[in-house]
C-alpha cells in the first residue's frame, strides 16, 4: 500500500526486533489494508476441501501395521492401543472414535475426514496428513512431531500439548479451537491461519514462519520462543498482549 507523505494513508507498522508485521493502524493512526505487509500480500491458506466418496463401513479387527484403508468409514469404535504403524488411510472417515494410545507412526492419512475423535497420547509421529479435516476433536498429548501436514483444518474442540516440533505445515487452518501448549519447536509454517481460536503457552522456539496469520486468534499466549515470530502477522491488540513477553526478551524493566 502507497504511505506516501502529506498526510496519506500510513504504512504498517512493523516490529524490527522480531520481524512481525502489525496489521490493522497505520502510522497516522488511520487503518491499514487488510492482508498486506511492507508491500506484499500475506498469502491465505487453501482450505482442505474433503468430498468424501460412499464410504463401507469397516467391519474388520483391529488396525494392522502398514495396513491399506480405503473408503471405508470407522464409527463409535474403540480403536485405543491400536497398531497401526504406516497404515494409509484414503477417502476415509473416523467418527466418534477412541484413540487412547493408539500407534500410527508414519501413517498417511489422506483426503480424509476425523469428526468427535478423542484420546489421549495418539502417536502420529512422521505421518503425512493431506486434505484433512479433524473436526470436535478432544484429543491430548498428541504427537505429530516431524509430520507433514498439507491443506488440513482443524475446526472446534480442544487440544492439549500438540507435539508438532520439526513438523512441516503448509496450508493450515486452525479454527474455533482451543490449543493448550501446542509445541511448534523447530517447525516450518507456511500460510498457516488462526482463527477465532485460544493459544495457550505456545512454544515457537526456533520455528520458521512465512505467512502465518495469527490476527483471528481470541487468545495469544506466548510461553516460550518469541523471538521466532519473524514472518506473523498480529493485530494492534496483539502486540500489547504480547508486551511483557517481548519485554522479558528485550531484557527490558517495566517499573510503574
Amino acid at each position: 500500500m502507497s504511505g506516501a507523505g502529506g498526510g496519506g494513508q500510513g504504512s504498517r507498522t512493523t516490529l524490527p526486533v522480531v520481524g512481525w508485521v502489525v496489521s490493522g493502524v497505520g502510522h497516522d493512526g488511520g487503518m491499514a489494508r487488510n492482508g498486506r505487509s511492507d508491500g506484499q500480500s500475506v498469502k491465505a491458506a487453501r482450505r482442505a476441501e474433503v468430498a468424501l466418496p460412499e464410504l463401507v463401513a469397516w467391519e474388520g479387527g483391529g488396525l494392522e501395521p502398514d495396513g491399506d484403508y480405503d473408503g471405508l468409514e470407522f464409527a463409535d469404535l474403540d480403536l485405543s492401543g491400536q497398531e497401526a504403524v504406516g497404515a494409509r488411510f484414503m477417502d476415509c472417515a473416523l467418527r466418534r472414535c477412541a484413540l487412547d494410545g493408539a500407534g500410527l507412526v508414519k501413517a498417511r492419512v489422506l483426503d480424509s475426514v476425523l469428526a468427535g475423535v478423542r484420546g489421549v497420547g495418539v502417536d502420529l509421529a512422521g505421518a503425512s496428513l493431506r486434505d484433512v479435516e479433524l473436526v470436535d476433536a478432544r484429543l491430548g498429548g498428541v504427537q505429530l512431531h516431524g509430520a507433514v501436514l498439507e491443506r488440513v483444518l482443524v475446526r472446534g474442540g480442544k487440544i492439549d500439548y500438540l507435539n508438532l516440533r520439526q513438523a512441516r505445515l503448509r496450508d493450515v487452518v486452525f479454527e474455533g479451537c482451543v490449543l493448550v501448549e501446542p509445541d511448534f519447536g523447530g517447525a516450518v509454517l507456511e500460510r498457516v491461519e488462526f482463527r477465532d481460536c485460544a493459544l495457550r503457552g505456545m512454544d515457537v522456539t526456533g520455528a520458521r514462519l512465512v505467512d502465518v496469520d495469527l490476527r483471528g486468534a481470541v487468545e495469544l499466549g506466548v510461553a516460550r520462543g518469541v523471538e521466532s515470530l519473524a514472518g506473523a502477522v498480529i493485530s494492534p491488540s496483539q502486540l500489547f498482549d504480547l508486551a511483557p513477553v517481548l519485554a522479558a526478551q528485550l531484557g527490558v524493566r517495566v517499573v510503574a
